[in-house]
């Protein structure tokens, strides 16, 4: 059928309206791989009660901001989502998403007042996990679109240059039987330089590990960190299976280093193998920027902390930091690269702000949550506070919308709303709004 596509949605597809009925309005369908205004061709392929889902055919009457793709994997490949549009009309799509989300859930008008901040379009990620096949010939790639099937890359243009050398170097491993049969993950970060690997290898193992085996994957470790362009260590991890719950686990050998230095202009990080750290080399730094400057007081409570990106930095203009981070591995990282009137408290925010929530008074709260978002209960805990201050960092609108509606009920005003585009090519987007109260 042929639809015409009104607005681009949060999640990469565009929607369009199948024909009027006698209950009024058409259905909702969401159509990947198009752009707002254009007229295309496509195949239903889901009904549901509420929408329904097509694939794209053919485009009859393209958008003046369609593109050619710059890789040959897009559209089968299910990283990147906006690789037809031109990267000046992404962030307007990604402007306008935010904007809207704001405005129908939280009741928050942005306007002009919303600053965009622009990234390199391509090879700015310093994070990339690839899956692995070994049988019944060797691949590597990522998940299909729309699918948990392997779709076989060699390159991947939004990876960094160095990130990109070793994809290539696993290839030649591959094909010549050189990868061991247990991996089935590999994920790669790189220094804010582009000229360090750490490599985290996930393997189909049980936990335990016979000492013989043992023996052999840290050999097979060893010998893959020196094949590898950049590569400083190596940490070899027990791959989780769908069944168990999400905790992290210590590796199962080690070959080299265990961490890497992750340095910008205003601070040096340790992050080591299984730690978060933000994935776009180019804006790591504008978004600590935009989280810190301009703020000072007494005390500045980070939550989500990570490995101390803001809580490292706010230190130098707050008497106190208290930074709250869940995740062994990104807690011990943190400890290591706070200074000395930075408190790290390893728990999770809701378990900390339910026994000292009480006896807190900040004078700026920074929360950064997972995509999740904090959730009414965490949310309602952090308004509780009274802080003057609140930076809400986010990787997700909906959820940002919605935990900002108890804010607003408890007077706060977004004084600074910006975008930070840490993941050109797709359909994610980061945002840092400024509250005061």
């Amino acid at each position: 059928m042929q639809l015409t596509v009104e607005k681009l949605v949060y999640g990469g597809d565009g929607l369009a309206r199948l024909p009027a009925d006698e209950q009024g309005r058409g259905k909702a369908v969401f159509v990947p791989f198009v752009l707002e205004g254009e007229n295309v061709d496509a195949d239903l392929v889901q009904q549901k009660p509420g929408f329904a889902r097509a694939n794209l055919r053919q485009v009859l009457k393209p958008s003046a901001h369609r593109v050619t793709p710059e890789c040959p994997y897009f559209m089968r490949c299910g990283g990147c989502h906006y690789q037809h549009a031109s990267y000046e009309h992404q962030l307007e799509i990604k402007a306008s998403i935010l904007i809207e989300s704001l405005r129908r859930v939280a009741k928050l008008e942005l306007g002009a007042a919303l600053q965009i901040h622009a990234s390199p379009p391509w090879n700015y990620r310093n994070r990339t996990r690839l899956r692995t096949q070994i049988s019944p010939e060797f691949a590597l790639g990522y998940n299909r679109f729309g699918s948990h099937a392997l779709e076989p890359v060699e390159r991947c243009p939004i990876s960094s240059p160095l990130i990109n050398q070793a994809i290539g170097t696993i290839w030649d491993l591959g094909r010549k039987g050189q990868i061991d049969s247990h991996v089935r993950e590999i994920e790669f970060f790189s220094n804010a330089q582009d000229t360090e690997l750490l490599a985290e290898v996930y393997l189909d193992v049980v936990s335990q590990v016979a000492r013989d085996e043992r023996l052999n994957l840290r050999a097979w470790s060893e010998e893959f960190r020196g094949a590898i362009p950049g590569c400083v260590g190596v940490s070899l991890f027990r791959a989780q299976r769908p069944s168990e719950s999400k905790t992290e686990s210590q590796p199962l050998a080690v070959a080299g280093s265990a961490s890497i230095q992750h340095e910008t202009k205003t601070a040096k990080y340790r992050v080591s193998a299984g730690s978060f750290f933000q994935t776009n080399r180019h804006l790591t730094e504008t978004l600590v920027e935009l989280v810190t400057q301009g703020v000072s007081g007494t005390t500045a409570l980070d939550l989500y902390a990570g490995v101390g990106l803001f809580s490292t930095v706010l230190s130098r203009e707050f008497t106190n930091v208290i930074a709250v981070e869940s995740s062994p591995n990104s807690c011990s990282d943190l400890a290591y690269n706070a200074p000395g009137n930075v408190k790290s408290v390893r728990s999770t925010v809701e378990q900390y702000l339910q026994k000292h929530g009480s006896k807190l008074r900040p004078d700026l709260v920074v929360v950064d949550p997972p995509r999740a978002g904090l959730r009414e209960r965490v949310a309602g805990m952090v308004v509780q506070l009274l802080a003057p201050r609140v930076t809400y960092v986010s990787c997700d609108p909906a959820t940002l919308a919605r935990d900002l509606v108890p804010f607003v009920a408890a007077g706060y005003r977004v004084e600074q709303a910006h975008l930070v585009d840490l993941f050109p090519q797709t359909f994610h987007l980061e945002s840092v709004l400024q509250l005061v109260r």
